[in-house]
Formats: C-alpha cells, structure tokens, sequence
C-alpha cells in the first residue's frame, strides 16, 4: 500500500473511530465544523464532537503524513484555532492538546496509549454543560411561578395603568395592521410574556445584543413592556430565571458558526416552548427538520431549478414560500446559501422570500432570527415577508390569485402606502389583508 493509500486509510479510520465512540457519549461528529476565532475569522476543523446543545466537547485535525505535525499545531494555533480540547494526528501519531497544553501523545498503533489519549479527550469536561442542564431543571420549576406573576401584573395593569391600557391599544391595532388582523387582546398578553421572557435569550443567542431592538413588533413591544414592568419589579420577578440566563449566555458563547447556531437556536426554543406551553407544544408539533436535511432540500432545488428552469434560486421572479417556518430554519439557510451576491440577496430577501407561521411564539422567533442572519451578512433590514397564518387555511387566496396572476405564485400586493392586500382573480376588490407587515 502506497504512504498516500495508507495515510488516506488512517485518517478514515479515526474519524470512524471518532464517531462511533462519540455515539456512545450522545455526541454528533460534525465534519469540517466552522469554528469563529477571536479575531472574528473563520476556521474549519477537520471535525468536532458536538453536545445536543450544538456546543462542542472537542475538534479534530488531521494533517499530512510528511508534514511536521509540531510546527503545523503552531501554524493552526496562530490562526486561532480552539485550543482547549483537540486532537491533532498525521495517521503516525496523536497529540491531545486541553486547555493550551499538551497532556499526551502516542502513536496511532499503540492501542492502550490510544485508548487514554481517547478517554482523557471524552472526559473533558465543561461547565457550561453541566450548568445548562442544572438550569433546565430549576426552569421548569420556577417557571410556572413567574408565569402567574406576569400575568396578575398585566391584569392589574389592565385595570389600574393607563399608560400600559393606551400602549395596549396601540399594540393591538399595530398588531392587527402588521402582524394579522385576527389577532386579539388574548393574544398580545401571550405575545408580551412570551417577550419578556425571551428577550434574554435572543440577546444571548446573537452577536449583537441590540439589534432585536430594530425589528418593528419588538419595538412596540418593548414599549408596552417600559408602561408597567422596569426596574426592581421586573429585576425581582425574573430572579428565579436568571441561572437559565446565564447558562445560555455560556453556552451561546461556545457555538459560533452559523449552521451550529441555528440548531442551538432550535434546542433552546424547543426546550423553551415544551415548558412554557407542553400542551401547544405537542398540538403543533415543535420538532423541526434537521439542518442538514434543510440543506440538502435547498441544494437540491437549486440544482433543479437550474436543470429545468435554467434559473437558479437567487435569481428574480423566483418566489419561495416556506409554509411552515417554525423558528426561520428554511429561510435563514436560505439566506446562508445566498452569501456573496448582496444585491441579488437582498432583492430576494426584500421582495421573493416568503414565510408563514400559525404559532405566535414561533412567528415572533423566526422574525427576530432571520433579520439577525441577513444582518449578519447585509447589514439590517426589516424583513417584509413574514405572516402569521395558517397556510392550509389560505390555499383558495393563493388558487385565486394565482389565476390573476397568470399562474405567478406571489398572491399579495402592496397597495400605493407599501400595506400589503389580497386580491380576488374575478373581481379585483381588496379583501383582507392576510399577512401583516408592509409588503408580501
């Protein structure tokens, strides 16, 4: 067997050895895992080993069997590549690198020294771990607690506060305008708890703490919020949530790739949302598809679009719907996949990217989360697209207007004030408008 043939076999054979042994620590092996340095660069383990939270126990790097496996560990850490648990091989030897010093190194067919080195690699230990599943548990026991809190708060409110009774007004009727017009009192309560308690997350998850701030529903919900819940009452009444907070904060911290994101993202609102509301949570569902399953489905329709339209999906006049968005997967690796054609991005992400969303919790996620990943590409934009509608409950809109439109999926327009409106194909009458912020 040629050094090449053998090197090739080796290093095979180590990511397999890698996966299988992760597998029985309920760890997934991600190949070519983005990693975000300091510096802000990216770099590209040749693997990693991921918790269910997407935060990594430790990375891989092989290298070549004639490199100098010494002076390329020096070359990856000047590149800034993590330091505090990771395995760097050549098919002839191993060197466990943990909090910047070496603990051990062997060959790859000594079979004991192989199996330490694996043992000290998998029983790394991280806090932020530990610490997260510590707060899990103490958060469906407080949480409960500080849900009758708000909610005797906004009663109260309701009745005695007529700064907060004006702003709940003027939300609703926001609401109406922006969001559905079948939303009701009940469901700004909802829409304001579930804010204010994921307000923390979201500054935790993203990069940038603020820029939640900027999307137009936030913006009047934090205003409703300011009437009647500051200071010591709102620094009082979270206190049993605050070890929750902090462990995201840590944990958010360790994934830095936006794939990883995403799924970390999906982890804690599903952990969130199956506490909050177990109930809705099973009704609807809250289970999403994987992200490389997004992927590949989004891959694959490029390629067919190119195939049998000779277009591809960044091109104009190619709409997308996403029917069912959840917490924004679908348009956000869409996004993703669109990087580096900025003006192509943002005429699709203005103008022929569309999602829909029945839950409210979910709605209000998937906005936050796609204007976040297009900023963090384009600079921030508010995303017009996005409705809250059943869109099983919506096809006779979209067959209709689909006629008028010559078969041209896009069944929404903007009136001459940028409200976006239905339009019957028989009669061109406005009808209700079904999705709920300036344009579709």
């Amino acid at each position: 067997m040629s050094g090449t043939a053998r090197e090739s076999v080796v290093r095979e054979a180590f990511k397999t050895l890698l996966k299988d042994w992760g597998k029985s620590h309920d760890l997934t092996f991600i190949p070519e895992y983005e990693y975000q340095t300091l510096q802000k660069m990216r770099v590209y383990p040749d693997g990693a080993l991921v918790y269910e939270l997407r935060v990594p126990l430790g990375y891989w790097e092989a290298k070549d069997e004639e490199d100098d496996l010494d002076k390329e560990i020096e070359k990856k850490f000047r590149k800034g590549y993590p330091q505090d648990n990771i395995i760097f091989e050549d098919s002839h030897e191993a060197i466990l690198i943990q909090n910047r010093q070496e603990v051990i190194r062997c060959g790859v067919q000594d079979p004991a020294k192989l199996q330490k080195l694996l043992e000290l690699f998998f029983s790394y230990e991280r806090a932020e771990i530990e610490d997260f599943r510590k707060a899990v548990k103490q958060f469906k026991t407080d949480l409960p607690e500080v849900l009758k809190a708000l909610r005797d708060m906004i009663e109260t409110a309701e009745s005695g506060n007529d700064n907060f009774r004006k702003a709940a007004i003027r939300f609703l009727k926001h609401a109406q305008e922006t969001i559905n017009p079948s939303v009701t009192a009940a469901d700004v309560r909802e829409m304001l708890i579930q804010h204010i308690l994921t307000e923390e997350i979201f500054s935790q998850v993203f990069d940038d703490s603020n820029f939640h701030r900027q999307n137009n529903v936030a913006k009047e919900l934090y205003a409703l919020e300011n009437t009647f819940f500051t200071g010591k009452v709102k620094h009082d009444t979270l206190a049993g949530l605050r070890s929750y907070y902090a462990a995201i904060k840590s944990a958010a911290a360790l994934v830095t790739g936006h794939h990883e994101k995403q799924k970390f993202l999906k982890t804690i609102y599903e952990n969130f949302y199956k506490v909050y509301d177990k109930k809705k949570a099973d009704r609807l569902g809250v289970v999403y598809t994987p992200n490389e399953i997004v992927r590949f489905m989004i891959e694959s329709a490029d390629w067919l679009c190119q195939q049998h339209f000779s277009k591809t999906l960044i091109d104009k006049n190619v709409e997308i719907l996403d029917p069912a968005a959840g917490t924004g997967t679908f348009i956000t690796e869409l996004i993703e996949h669109f990087r580096g054609q900025p003006q192509k991005l943002r005429h699709k992400y203005l103008e022929e990217l569309h999602a829909n969303e029945v839950a409210i919790l979910p709605y209000y996620v998937a906005n936050l989360n796609i204007e976040a990943t297009y900023a963090a590409i384009n600079g921030f934009e508010e995303y017009p697209n996005l409705c809250f509608v059943d869109t099983l409950d919506n096809v006779a809109g979209l067959r209709a207007h689909a006629i008028a439109k010559n078969q041209h999926w896009r069944f929404i327009r903007r009136d001459e004030r940028g409200k976006c409106r239905a339009y019957q194909a028989t009669e061109q009458k406005e009808d209700q408008c079904r999705h709920w912020k300036p344009a579709l």
